[in-house]
């Protein structure tokens, strides 16, 4: 599949996603962006703004499998990844998968569950596979997490440690729609039966993987690779940053700028690519120091500041 058939195939997605969902077309150039880049995407807003809608419609637009996770105090890393359970036909212990074992899997409020539960989801983001009792399952492919967490509310919420932050490629928010998309949200309620609206499956688990190969082709040249590599660095050498982008943030932007010029049905990536996704990739890996948290820096006015300070180079 060459750039062009892999954007309207994404436009068509888009399109089918438009007639569900009320919301930006950027956000939800984002979460496709996420699956194009075979990473993950952090939703992080409050209650009712449309994350699981968001997650559940992309799944059926894209052909995929769904499942969805409620992370709560109590959960038990096998109550994500699965667990062995006695067939007393055969006399075995036998498999029983998880919700994990989906192409699409929603961890919905991710911060209401203990460190070890969170920890559970951490090879499987990152390896595509699970570990249970010694035996080593692989996940369906494509595979792609879309989290959700509360920062409103805090109690019983455990936070995310940055070692699992950083397996996130992007991270971002939904917003209030403005009043206009409130009002034909409530339109489309009325033209209905059904409380949830039903997006129309445009791709399928073939046609994904073929997409997810085709941000390999896109070029970057060297002196793009060079601006990419300044800016992770610059944020090291902030002084409200007591951890930059790590050499894994840098190649997670390098693959995240690579899709978004799929996404704009470019062949080559140019400094808008990088300036108009850095935000969303870098900042939620950042670490600031204990003055500037404080000080109620922002981290996406961190990497603001760095996209100023660094010479863009010409393209």
């Amino acid at each position: 599949m060459d750039v062009t058939a892999a954007t309207e195939e994404i436009d068509a997605v888009l399109d089918a996603l438009g007639t569900t969902v009320i919301a930006e077309r950027s956000l939800l150039e984002t979460v496709l962006l996420g699956v194009l880049a075979r990473g993950h995407v952090l939703f992080e807003d409050v209650p009712g703004t449309g994350k699981t809608l968001i997650a559940r419609s992309t799944a059926r637009a894209l052909g995929l499998s769904f499942s969805r996770v409620q992370f709560t105090p109590d959960l038990l890393p096998a109550d994500v990844t699965g667990t062995h359970i006695y067939n007393e036909g055969t006399g075995e212990f036998e498999f029983s998968p998880g919700p994990v074992f989906a192409n699409v899997v929603l961890a919905d409020e991710i911060n209401r569950a203990p460190p070890k539960t969170q920890a559970a989801l951490l090879e499987a983001m990152e390896e595509g596979q699970v570990t249970v009792d010694g035996e080593t399952h692989a996940l369906p492919e494509p595979f792609f997490v879309l989290a959700t967490q509360n920062p409103v509310e805090m109690a019983g919420t455990f936070e995310l440690p940055e070692a699992q932050v950083d397996r996130f490629l992007v991270k971002t928010a939904i917003g209030y729609p403005d009043e206009a998309g409130e009002v034909e949200l409530l339109r489309r309620r009325a033209a209905r039966e059904a409380r949830s609206p039903e997006t129309e499956e445009v791709l399928s688990a073939e046609r994904v993987r073929a997409l997810q190969t085709v941000p390999e082709t896109v070029r970057v040249d060297e002196d793009l690779l060079a601006y990419l590599v300044a800016i992770a660095r610059a944020t090291r050498q902030r002084s409200t940053c007591s951890v930059g982008v790590s050499p894994r943030g840098t190649q997670r932007l390098f693959e995240a700028v690579r899709a978004r010029a799929v996404l704009s049905g470019r062949e080559f990536v140019t400094p808008d690519d990088v300036k108009a996704i850095a935000p969303a990739v870098c900042a939620h890996r950042l670490v600031l120091t204990p003055d500037a948290a404080v000080e109620n820096v922002e981290k996406r006015s961190v990497v603001a500041d760095v996209l100023d300070s660094v010479p863009v180079p010409t393209v």
